[in-house]
């Protein structure tokens, strides 16, 4: 199974950029669909965006125009730039992969939502991001 290994974030005011890494290792990230999740104190786990093994993208309403995921595969690195942000996206930040059976938006979507019910959903370890008004 892959093995990811996160790096970025910190503190920024309102209004920062910051951009989380996530290195992949063991395998390939062309097999794999990736994403961000994020959950702060008091709030279920939530997930941010997604891009498949191909290149389809996306992103919750939230965070839609601020947000953007991105990969590069030569480097087996997932990226999520973060601009705009805004107290309430303070938060742990987690990357993932799985392999889904068909790389559609829709599927992505899906996944974003509940990856417990993929099987052999990998995750990082973990990036704090913190931002103050």
């Amino acid at each position: 199974q892959v093995q990811l290994v996160q790096s970025g974030g910190g503190s920024v005011h309102t209004g920062g950029s910051l951009r989380l890494s996530c290195v992949a290792s063991g395998d390939s990230i062309t097999r794999y669909s990736m994403g961000w999740f994020r959950q702060s104190p008091g709030k279920e786990r939530e997930g941010v965006a997604g891009i498949t093994w191909d290149g389809v993208t996306h992103t919750v309403d939230s965070v839609k125009d601020r947000f953007t995921v991105s990969n590069d595969n030569t480097e087996n690195t997932l990226y999520l730039q973060m601009d705009s942000l805004k107290p309430e996206d303070t938060a742990m930040y987690y990357c993932a992969a799985v392999i889904l059976g068909s790389s559609s938006r829709e599927n992505l979507a899906i996944w974003l939502l509940m990856p417990d019910a993929f099987e052999k959903t990998a995750w990082g370890q973990g990036t704090q991001v913190n931002v103050s008004s």
